[in-house]
């Protein structure tokens, strides 16, 4: 119910959008210190210019916004003070730290300093109020439309289509390694195995368990998917997060990728791209594969908490601060391209058009499961043995479910 209830709340939010409020929230914060800790691309910075602007001289604002974000924010959040007053998270990030209790429930300040949020940004779990969303994001199709044409070849709607594509852009001798992807070993692919997998309709875990089960035959096709595609990736692509592979695409050596929405904005900035690139990138929806109706990528929220670890006054002073960070009059001409935001007032960008797309094309939300985060860890250990030609696919699979089986059990989701 929960998941039906973000689908709902995003997809609205992208069907409609109202009046931009007048003038930028006023932080007017008396007391207090503010620790942000999220990850780094363009609209959490706005997030986070946003908060810092908050500052006075009885507020500390300070932020640290890192492609490592996960691996610190739980540890700096455990601490008696926490570090960080506040982790920007997503669907699948704020599961840890709520299964750590280190976030606290937002019902007081919402309804104290909250009382312009939209409702559909308020982020409700078992009737509580645990993170405030601001944006919406998915990874879909991005393209070069020149190469593609001079390839003689549609935009993919499949991932065979686009395994094609790839192969003929190749044999012309117009890219020597066509498609790119945040492959990095670690979240990034697990990410990727999550997407195909639900592509293929394949279920994580038998119905009503914490028990898993993806060593099957859609677990295979999933892994030989993910193994064709790299055949025509940078050879270095197990080291290839996001950033990285934007770097590819910036210097002109990629043609297709699955990339996120929100990284779709300096993709198509001119500044630090090779000639022609930056005009030539396109966009289009999530791709099927296997001849499957659900696109194989998640629909994601991002949004902000406030530690537990923290006095009220800094509880406060945060909850304040992102508040102002989020007020609609954020957005303009740079800010709007950077995502699609939960926010009144913004008016699609031709930039969203893949997020718009995965929203109305029947995509899936990442799975919210208390233990999915441990599934995610396990995947992204196990699968580059696969991937490098160390193991076949069911003894990779194998693997996964057995690291994903002993980590559950530690944590008391299984016996």
């Amino acid at each position: 119910m929960f998941l039906k209830k973000v689908a709902a709340g995003v997809a609205l939010s992208i069907a409609a959008s109202a009046a931009m409020a007048d003038g930028h929230a006023k932080c007017d914060i008396a007391e207090g210190r503010v620790s942000i800790v999220g990850n780094e691309f363009p609209a959490i910075q706005t997030v986070g210019t946003g908060a810092i602007a908050c500052a006075n001289d009885n507020v500390e604002v300070k932020t640290n916004l890192t492609a490592d974000h996960q691996k610190i924010n739980l540890a700096g959040m455990s601490t008696t003070p926490a570090e960080y007053t506040s982790a920007i998270v997503a669907n699948s990030s704020i599961v840890a730290l709520m299964n750590e209790d280190v976030v606290r429930p937002l019902d007081d300040l919402v309804a104290k300093y909250g009382q312009n949020l939209k409702k559909n940004q308020l982020i409700t779990v078992n009737g509580q109020v645990m993170a405030v969303a601001f944006m919406a994001n998915a990874q879909h199709l991005v393209y070069r439309a020149d190469v593609l044409e001079k390839a003689g070849v549609a935009v993919p709607t499949t991932y065979e289509e686009m395994l094609a594509g790839a192969e003929k852009i190749k044999s012309m001798g117009l890219m020597e390694n066509p498609l790119g992807g945040a492959y990095k070993a670690g979240w990034n692919l697990a990410q990727e195995f999550t997407n195909m997998y639900i592509g293929h309709d394949g279920e994580f875990f038998k119905a009503g368990t914490a028990e898993v089960t993806i060593n099957n035959d859609k677990g295979i096709a999933t892994l030989e998917m993910l193994k064709s595609l790299t055949a025509y990736m940078n050879p270095d692509y197990l080291t290839h997060d996001s950033n990285a592979t934007g770097a590819e695409w910036k210097a002109g050596n990629v043609a297709m990728m699955n990339m996120w929405g929100s990284r779709v904005g300096p993709l198509q900035d001119p500044e630090g791209s090779a000639d022609g690139v930056a005009d030539t990138t396109k966009v289009a929806g999530p791709m099927t594969v296997a001849g499957g109706s659900t696109p194989a990528t998640t629909l994601w929220w991002d949004g902000w908490t406030v530690s537990k670890n923290i006095s009220d006054a800094d509880a406060s002073a945060t909850f304040q601060a992102l508040t102002a960070a989020i007020d609609p009059s954020i957005l303009n001409e740079e800010t709007s391209s950077q995502a699609v935001w939960l926010l009144d007032g913004y008016e699609p960008t031709d930039q969203a058009a893949g997020v718009f797309a995965a929203a109305q094309s029947g995509s899936v939300p990442y799975p919210m499961l208390p233990y999915q985060g441990l599934l995610h860890t396990a995947l992204g250990a196990e699968l580059p043995d696969f991937l490098t030609g160390k193991e076949d696919a069911a003894k990779t699979l194998a693997d996964v479910e057995a690291a994903y089986a002993a980590a559950a059990k530690e944590q008391g989701f299984l016996k």
